[in-house]
């Protein structure tokens, strides 16, 4: 009969091994959130760059302000209310910041040639994966990164805001490479933060609320890096 020690050894095994396949399927959501979203806005965003009474609706009048700022107000609701949203309603929010997201992106098509938005695309796509795969897999513990990456954030929104007026070709180099460098960053950050919110514990309600919250963090770091090497490398038509 084997010992209490070695019964403790299995009963703990068996628990991390259930541990891991919960949290292996909870990342999982969260990717699949993620790049569903993505695969969303792209669509959309493609759709409308092509579709000239769309983009003549869009950026041709003042709906132009609401569907740029409508993605940052799903932001907020998602940020804020996430706690007291059902699941079910925040998926809602989310898709649908996906899709005014997407049409704000449609400019880009504009912008830049679509040989080059491919490119930095896999860039951007192959940088997000590999950090993110360190965030998941280190031990070294990547949160107190937070408050030196939000101040870095922050710096590249105020300069943003102050080129706006110089239109520094210098300066607008500085923020993208800046914030290449601070998007890297927040992607491992982000995903450890994510990962080490799972709790076997949390019921279908909250572990789907998590999953969302986190695929939105996510895109949000995806987006904004692929937009900053886009201003880096983006060949503009």
């Amino acid at each position: 009969m084997a010992g209490p020690n070695v019964q403790l050894g299995r009963l703990s095994g068996t628990a991390r091994a259930g541990i891991d396949e919960g949290l292996r399927a909870y990342m999982l959501k969260v990717y699949n959130y993620m790049g569903l979203g993505l695969a969303l806005s792209g669509a959309i965003a493609f759709y409308v760059s092509n579709s000239q009474a769309l983009m003549q609706a869009i950026f041709g009048t003042g709906l132009a302000w609401v569907v740029m700022l409508a993605p940052l107000a799903f932001v907020l609701v998602l940020s804020f209310g996430i706690n007291k949203l059902s699941a079910q309603t925040a998926q809602i929010l989310y898709w649908a910041f996906a899709a005014t997201m997407g049409a704000s992106l449609s400019i880009i098509f504009l912008t830049y040639t679509p040989t080059s938005i491919v490119r930095v695309f896999f860039i951007s796509a192959a940088t997000f994966g590999a950090m993110s795969l360190y965030g998941y897999t280190t031990q070294r513990n990547l949160m107190s990164w937070g408050s030196f990456l939000f101040m870095g954030l922050i710096g590249i929104i105020i300069a943003m805001i102050v080129n706006i007026f110089l239109a520094s070709a210098a300066l607008d180099f500085a923020i993208s490479a800046i914030g290449v460098l601070v998007f890297v960053g927040l992607t491992a950050y982000d995903t450890q933060r994510i990962r080490n919110e799972y709790a076997a514990t949390d019921g279908m309600e909250v572990a789907t609320k998590k999953a969302v919250f986190g695929a939105l963090r996510l895109y949000l770091d995806f987006i904004n890096l692929m937009m900053m090497m886009l201003r880096l490398f983006g060949v503009r038509r």
